[in-house]
């Protein structure tokens, strides 16, 4: 029975060694006015290892994507990502007017004062998967890291 769990113990202890760290700074969402679809989670992350996040969900939204904004000429364009590097070491800023979580199809207002529960999954260079769940708060519509988020 000892070896048995010995063995367990170690099973564990290699899969959790197998994926990086991920430091995430300062999570929020911008509060929505009613009957608004779409907001953004924004948020500082650091990975202790080179991983990519693929994919983002949330019970607020039907959709949530890793979006991008761009120039395209003088037009600036939001767009979704399939996913965001994020190199070893290296903070990777999702902010208004460049990268960040767009929650899409909202099933209600988001107001300021609220949690928004987030979940990002990363993946290795060895394709293995984790998930980082994130207790975001709701800022105003207005915060001086940025303005409103353009139309969808």
């Amino acid at each position: 029975m000892k070896l048995k769990s010995l063995v367990s113990l170690l099973a564990l202890v290699v899969s959790s060694a197998a994926l990086a760290e991920v430091a995430v700074k300062d999570p929020w969402v911008r509060a929505t006015v009613p009957h608004q679809k779409a907001t953004g989670a924004f948020m500082r992350l650091t990975a202790s290892d080179d991983v990519r996040v693929v994919a983002a969900r949330s019970p607020v939204a039907g959709v949530v994507e890793i979006h991008e904004m761009v120039m395209e000429g003088e037009v600036m364009k939001m767009r979704a990502l399939p996913g965001l590097d994020l190199p070893a070491g290296k903070e990777v800023e999702l902010k208004p007017g460049g990268w960040h979580v767009m929650l899409i199809d909202l099933k209600g207002q988001v107001k300021e004062g609220d949690t928004v529960p987030l979940t990002l999954e990363v993946e290795g260079k060895d394709g293995k998967r984790e998930t980082i769940e994130i207790a975001a708060p709701v800022r105003p519509l207005k915060t001086s890291t940025g303005g409103h988020m353009p139309k969808h």
